[in-house]
């Protein structure tokens, strides 16, 4: 079977628990060269390709610690490019024979880094154009001491004299600086250089060469007669990967919209029309809310909520297959040509979902589980295809407009799967569902009236699980709490919390507890991500 690493060059990114470690596969990603995050503990015979260049990530970690995490030796024998960023860098010493110790104080800022010139004047390849002295940003509490043997270096600081390192004959680098991050002005430029000119990467990592590989490659798991279906909510992620799949296999696939009981104010009704009316997308509806809300029923921690919504999509999902197969038997009694079996259940799993989902040994945890990937039943009998697995958000909304996907589609703020069932901090009950979507209507409406919903990357109401005094018309309440949310962001990985005009946060909330019985006090969320996350739950 054709793989992703068959069709892109690949840089191969392990992660030692950086928050910053996303950041270096989006910059790989913005020269259009494919990368991957993989845990650091990974070992190079359990993955089924071969990098054209590997990066190591910072750390919390300190390598000399007891419990600290280390790569696979097997990586310096491998003879591909490498490039070690910060605990990268002193990863990299630490194996080939030098010493790392404790800064005196932890440098965490900026710096000027000075690259070495050699003796034509030139400086180092992975520096080249760059000038002879760069802006970079450091944050790290322990620095290379004595660099390992046959390194030479190439760039230093003030207060770093091993600021950056190259290997006397290999292709092997290691830099104390985060050159992901935007603080570093020339940050991805040095990437760039380290993935094109040293590890010779091709730029073709873009949605028109992806969307043509994806669908041969959906063609080709699928077979001439496998059929699918597709789980499909109305956001983004589920519309572009309907649609992708659409137009690889046609009739084939077998839309299916599931009404949880959790969803927006008639969200049912608009999806259907926006996925069979707009994109053609044939789709079933079924209203499974009674299912869903029984099994919810007094359930408060968030994680069993998503396992719960979860697994009562896969059940429900089988059930309707079932009906799509029954449904073909009878044509075929009736002399229609055979049809192939519901094999596959499509999901719209993004990168992102996949990341935070990952618990890596020692550098990282959990930091909540995705229904989408961490919440599907063991023993499920459809195979899951995801196509946009490998995508970040602003990926897939190139990709939805590469499909003709209207602009209203691909702009639309992400849903989580688990719905508003995330958005009740507490036990989920109709009433409660049908105050939030009143809120949540409300909160859109108005942010929308007011041209700034293409400048929010995702807005959304929480309704909190404590009740607060009030008064209305002369007369004591005690009444639940809104909380509300938005955020601006570039892949989800990171959010800033969106700065309101004052005069539209008070339009909304004197609508909220106007028109919506059972909420009396409104509060704005300006948290950041991190050290929030973009959900509450």
């Amino acid at each position: 079977m054709t793989e992703i690493h068959d069709q892109f060059d690949t840089i191969l990114i392990l992660d030692f628990g950086s928050q910053y470690s996303h950041l270096i596969t989006r910059r790989c990603r913005e020269h259009n060269v494919y990368a991957e995050l993989m845990p650091c503990t990974t070992k190079l015979q359990d993955i089924n390709f071969k990098p054209k260049g590997i990066i190591l990530s910072g750390s919390p970690y300190s390598v000399y610690e007891k419990d600290s995490p280390h790569v696979d030796p097997a990586v310096f024998d491998l003879g591909v490019p490498i490039l070690g960023i910060c605990y990268g860098l002193q990863e990299i010493a630490w194996n080939l024979g030098g010493e790392v110790s404790k800064c005196d104080h932890r440098e965490y800022g900026p710096a000027d880094l000075v690259m070495t010139k050699f003796g034509n004047g030139s400086v180092d390849a992975l520096f080249n154009g760059l000038g002879d002295e760069t802006r970079v940003w450091m944050s790290h509490g322990d620095q290379l001491s004595k660099p390992p043997p046959d390194f030479h270096v190439i760039g230093h600081t003030n207060s770093a004299p091993y600021a950056a390192l190259a290997h006397n004959s290999k292709p092997i680098y290691g830099i104390q600086f985060h050159p992901e991050v935007t603080h570093s002005p020339s940050g991805k430029a040095v990437i760039g250089k380290f993935i094109l000119d040293i590890c010779g990467c091709r730029r073709n990592w873009t949605m028109e060469e992806f969307i043509g590989k994806e669908i041969a490659r959906i063609r080709e798991i699928c077979g001439p007669k496998g059929r699918v279906i597709g789980a499909v909510s109305g956001g983004v992620d589920s519309t572009v990967a309907a649609k992708l799949m659409h137009e690889a296999i046609g009739d084939r696939f077998h839309a299916i919209m599931v009404d949880n009981g959790v969803l927006r104010l008639n969200e049912a009704e608009q999806v259907n029309i926006m996925l069979n009316k707009d994109l053609g997308v044939n789709l079933t509806v079924v209203d499974a809310s009674d299912l869903f809300l029984s099994r919810l029923e007094g359930v408060e921690d968030p994680e069993q909520k998503r396992k719960i919504i979860g697994n009562t999509f896969i059940n429900v999902f089988e059930a309707e297959a079932a009906k799509i197969e029954a449904a073909a038997e009878e044509e075929e009694k009736k002399g229609a040509e055979a049809k192939g079996r519901v094999e596959w259940l499509l999901q719209g799993t993004l990168y992102p979902d996949v990341i935070e989902s990952i618990s890596f040994k020692g550098p990282s945890a959990t930091i909540k589980t995705h229904h989408n990937v961490g919440g599907l039943l063991k023993d499920m009998k459809l195979k899951l295809i995801e196509p946009l697995r490998e995508l970040f958000k602003d990926e897939v909304r190139a990709l939805g407009r590469l499909l003709s996907i209207p602009a209203q589609l691909v702009g639309r703020h992400p849903f989580p799967g688990p719905g508003l069932a995330i958005r009740i901090l507490g036990p989920v009950t109709r009433e409660q569902v049908r105050i939030l979507q009143l809120v949540d209507n409300i909160y859109i409406e108005e942010i929308r009236k007011a041209g700034l919903y293409d400048q929010i990357a995702q807005a959304f109401a929480v309704l909190l699980p404590v009740k607060a005094v009030g008064v209305m018309g002369d007369q004591r309440t005690y009444e639940q709490v809104i909380a509300l949310r938005a955020v601006q962001s570039e892949d989800f990985m990171t959010a800033d919390w969106f700065d309101f005009p004052t005069a539209i946060l008070r339009r909304i909330s004197s609508r909220i507890t106007n028109e919506v019985a059972g909420i009396n006090r409104v509060t704005y969320d300006i948290s950041s991500k991190p050290p929030a996350t973009v959900e509450w739950l």
